[in-house]
C-alpha cells in the first residue's frame, strides 16, 4: 500500500462519535469554533469563528452560495403508509429528484427500499408524486419523480419543513436553516438542504471583513439532498456564476489575493466555470462535475467547509484543495478536540 493510499484509508475509515454532532444550532450563529489548516506549513490552529476577519487579507475573495433553503420535507402516504418526501432538485422537464423515507417515530426519518416504478405518494396538502424511474439503475435510493402539482415549490412553502434527520434533536423553524447571503431566487428556485458552511456568518461580521477589504463574490448553486450514506458521488445540481464574480475572482488571483471558496457547493460551481488555467468565466445551468485530488482545484484556493463525514464524498474536494497530510491533522485535531460535526456544527478553514 502506498503512503497516499494509506493516507487515504485514514480520512474514509474515521468515526464520529454521537456526542461530536450537533443536535441543534447554537444561541449565537458566530458562536462556533474554527479550525485552521495552513497547507504551506501544516500549522494547525483553534479560533473561535469571530476571529475570521484576522485571519483573511485585504484583496481575499469570499466567494458564496446565495442559494435559499427550501422547506423541502413533505408528510405523505405510500401503500397506506406514512412516508416523507424529501424533495431534491426540480429538473427542467417539470420532474424533480425525490428521496423517499419512512418516519422514525421521533420527528425524523430512517431510509426505505426505493419504488417501485409507478408507485404513488400521496401528499399532505393534495395532489400526488408518481415515481417514475430511479435515478441511478444502480441504486434505488433517489428517484425522478412526477408530481401532479404543478408548482410545486408554492406547495412546499405551505406544506414542507426543513429536511432534518436524527442527529437533531428536534424540528427547526426554516430560519435557521437560512445563511446571512441567502437571496429569493428569480423562479422561486432553492436548495433541498442548506448550503451550511456560511451559517455562522453574521451582518456585523461581514461588515467587518468588507471594511478591511476582503471582498465577497456570490455564486448561487441549488443544493440536493445529502448523498453520506451509500459514498454516491454528487448528482448534477443547477448553478449561476454571474459576470461580477467571474471579473472579481479572476481579478484578485492578477492581483495576488486569495479566492476562497465558503462551502463545497461553492467550489463546485466556480470550478465548473473555470477553464484548464484557472479563469473564469460567467456561466450557468446544471453541473455534474465532482472535484478530486486527481482532477484537483484551479480557481480556488482556500476553503471554509464543515466538517464531513467519513463516507461523505465532499472529503475527495478536500483532499483536492488541502492534500492528504493537511486534511489527516485538520480531522484528528477535530475529533480530538470534541469538533461538533454538520449544519449547526463548527467549521474548517483550509488555506493556502
Amino acid at each position: 500500500m502506498t503512503d497516499t493510499s494509506r493516507r487515504a484509508d485514514i480520512l474514509r475509515d474515521f468515526h464520529v462519535p454521537p456526542e461530536a454532532l450537533a443536535a441543534a444550532p447554537p444561541a449565537r450563529r458566530d458562536d462556533v469554533r474554527l479550525l485552521v489548516g495552513r497547507q504551506g506549513t501544516g500549522e494547525v490552529g483553534h479560533h473561535a469563528f469571530r476571529d475570521l476577519p484576522g485571519l483573511l487579507q485585504a484583496g481575499d475573495v469570499l466567494v458564496v452560495n446565495t442559494s435559499r433553503t427550501l422547506p423541502s420535507a413533505v408528510d405523505g402516504q405510500l401503500g397506506g403508509d406514512p412516508v416523507v418526501a424529501h424533495f431534491s432538485t426540480r429538473r427542467d422537464d417539470g420532474r424533480w429528484v425525490v428521496e423517499i423515507r419512512d418516519p422514525d417515530g421521533r420527528g425524523s426519518t430512517v431510509r426505505r427500499a426505493g419504488g417501485p416504478a409507478g408507485a404513488v405518494v400521496q401528499l399532505t396538502g393534495g395532489g400526488k408524486l408518481t415515481l417514475d424511474e430511479p435515478m441511478d439503475p444502480c441504486g434505488d435510493r433517489l428517484w425522478i419523480a412526477s408530481p401532479s402539482t404543478p408548482d410545486m415549490v408554492s406547495h412546499l412553502r405551505q406544506y414542507g419543513r426543513p429536511i432534518r434527520y436524527a442527529y437533531t434533536d428536534r424540528d427547526q423553524p426554516l430560519s435557521a436553516y437560512q445563511t446571512v447571503f441567502a437571496t429569493p431566487s428569480p423562479d422561486g428556485g432553492g436548495s433541498a438542504e442548506m448550503p451550511s458552511a456560511a451559517r455562522p456568518f453574521t451582518a456585523p461580521l461581514v461588515t467587518e471583513l468588507v471594511s478591511r477589504g476582503v471582498q465577497i463574490a456570490p455564486i448561487v448553486l441549488h443544493t440536493g439532498v445529502a448523498s453520506a450514506e451509500a459514498y454516491e458521488p454528487p448528482y448534477a445540481e443547477p448553478y449561476s456564476v454571474p459576470a461580477t464574480t467571474a471579473w472579481q475572482v479572476n481579478a484578485a488571483r492578477a492581483a495576488g489575493g486569495r479566492v476562497i471558496a465558503v462551502g463545497t457547493t461553492a467550489v463546485r460551481a466556480l470550478e465548473t466555470a473555470a477553464d484548464t488555467r484557472g479563469v473564469v468565466r460567467p456561466a450557468q445551468g446544471w453541473t455534474d462535475l465532482v472535484i478530486t485530488p486527481e482532477r484537483g482545484v484551479r480557481a480556488v484556493d482556500g476553503l471554509l467547509t464543515g466538517l464531513h463525514e467519513p463516507e461523505a464524498s465532499h472529503l475527495l474536494m478536500l483532499r483536492a484543495v488541502s492534500g492528504d497530510d493537511l486534511l489527516e491533522r485538520v480531522y484528528a485535531e477535530a475529533l480530538q478536540h470534541r469538533y461538533l460535526w454538520h449544519e449547526f456544527g463548527d467549521v474548517n478553514l483550509l488555506l493556502p
